[in-house]
């Protein structure tokens, strides 16, 4: 595929179930390929991304329901659930916060470098998942599920949870896009 034909295909798949068109321990390398190749400011190497697979993928979904106490879709949690994993993104803000020290210049901008950084690395490893015939979708119940996911996965102190993405094999593809008029988005100046 093509850097754009690869945008283009990345989707939000909802409809995701356990039967993975590539092993599973492709998808952990693919996911430890892309997390070193996202390139971040200073080299600060603040984003984490922990994968649940299995049974923790189960106590994943369902403990976003509980820290809900019931006031989400269940049918919606479940469609997550039936996904073959997640990978769950995370900032360390001790890594932030030790830049900021080093660097007291620049210190407000190492939160926003973070979260630009994190937020590559979620484009890049939904497109490298769908690069191999794997759907997924970004969800955001953090803080709700904060304190939840980081007993269940035992996340040390200072990582901040920023988002969510079930992933698994492509039950059907979502519906067709709109093209829209792009030089709205994009102004050209000669």
């Amino acid at each position: 595929m093509s850097f754009i034909n690869s945008l283009e295909k990345r989707r939000t798949y909802y409809n995701i179930n356990r039967e993975l068109p590539v092993a599973e321990e492709r998808v952990i390398e693919l996911i430890e390929q892309v997390v070193e190749a996202t390139p971040d400011a200073f080299n600060m190497k603040s984003a984490r991304a922990v994968v649940a697979l299995g049974a923790k993928q189960d106590e994943l979904w369902n403990a976003v329901y509980d820290a809900f106490g019931g006031e989400v879709d269940r049918e919606k949690i479940d469609s997550f659930k039936s996904g073959y994993g997640t990978v769950l993104y995370f900032t360390d803000e001790n890594i932030v916060k030790a830049l900021q020290e080093q660097f007291p210049l620049y210190a407000g901008n190492f939160p926003i470098w973070a979260n630009q950084s994190n937020g590559m690395l979620q484009s890049n490893i939904w497109t490298a998942l769908r690069e191999v015939g794997i759907g997924a979708s970004l969800q955001h119940y953090n803080p709700v599920i904060n304190e939840a996911v980081a007993k269940l996965f035992d996340i040390p102190e200072g990582w901040n949870l920023i988002g969510q993405m079930p992933f698994g094999g492509i039950g059907s593809e979502p519906d067709a896009k709109e093209k829209e008029d792009i030089s709205k988005r994009v102004i050209v100046k000669k």
